[in-house]
């Protein structure tokens, strides 16, 4: 009868040792575990989940908000949107008809209530990271829903203001790194507490939204270069269907950092449920 093969008989042999002092150490098992609780969670799979889910509602109440609020705030929300002049144009003529009756009562409450998706996402995401066995539920759940989609709007509009902010204090550059730290920890916290209540365990919640602020020092440095380029060079190529695909790609990258966020604040305090 064959003998099992265990993890490390299907490395060469010269690495073996070196993989097993690894393995045997804290920080190897530290790994090792946090490699399992991303299988377990489904990370990549649910990732894109959310990045689908973020464009198909935050995007539309953005629109909706440009139609409402008049031509000064499209030219915001495309420079909030950082879409190439071609895009740019494009959006303005799109909307250039668009008034507020454009979007009545009932056409602004069925856009709220789809964006809704992205809310029932997070909180199935967040449920399975941190095995919370309880959530609200009836009109509670549906006012946190929507409570959580106008913070994430909320949280986009108010960037402009952060960083006209930051330009105030002594050293803006850093002052500005400081304050975009403290919005992206204070939106990781507010996000999972809104849709979960009482039932999100504050340990995890704490440790999770540092740990996506500190992500996110070096994702927002990333994205400034990257984003412009990706955007221009996507509409070169395949016009407004490549904004498409460039922001989803990012959303992905986003959402990827805020489920990696939770799962290591579950590690970092030891605590995966509001309940041991």
């Amino acid at each position: 009868m064959p003998e099992p093969v265990g993890p490390l008989d299907r490395l060469p042999r010269w690495l073996r040792p070196r993989a097993a002092l690894v393995l045997g150490s804290g920080l190897g098992r530290w790994l090792l575990h946090g490699a399992g609780e991303l299988v377990r969670v489904q990370i990549f799979d649910r990732a894109m989940t959310l990045a689908a889910q973020s464009f198909t509602s935050i995007f539309p109440l953005l629109i909706m908000l440009a139609a409402l609020l008049g031509p000064a705030y499209r030219a915001r929300l495309a420079e909030l949107l950082r879409l190439p002049d071609t895009s740019e144009r494009l959006l303005q003529e799109a909307l250039a008809g668009s008034r507020s009756s454009a979007f009545g009562l009932v056409g602004c409450l069925i856009v709220i209530l789809s964006a809704t998706g992205l809310s029932r996402a997070l909180v199935r995401c967040y449920r399975v990271v941190w095995t919370v066995e309880q959530r609200p539920a009836g009109a509670a759940a549906t006012g946190r829903q929507v409570a959580t989609v106008v913070a994430l709007v909320a949280f986009l509009l108010a960037a402009r203001a952060l960083a006209w902010l930051a330009s105030l204090l002594p050293a803006p550059r850093v002052s500005g790194v400081l304050v975009a730290l403290f919005a992206d920890v204070a939106l990781a916290v507010l996000l999972p507490w809104l849709l979960l209540g009482a039932g999100a365990p504050r340990g995890p919640l704490v440790a999770g939204g540092l740990a996506f602020g500190l992500m996110m020092v070096a994702v927002r440095g990333a994205g400034a270069i990257y984003l412009p380029r990706a955007l221009q060079s996507s509409t070169d190529r395949y016009g407004t269907i490549g904004l498409a695909f460039t922001y989803i790609g990012w959303l992905y990258v986003l959402s990827f950092c805020l489920l990696l966020s939770a799962v290591i604040g579950a590690m970092v305090t030891g605590d995966r449920a509001g309940g041991r």
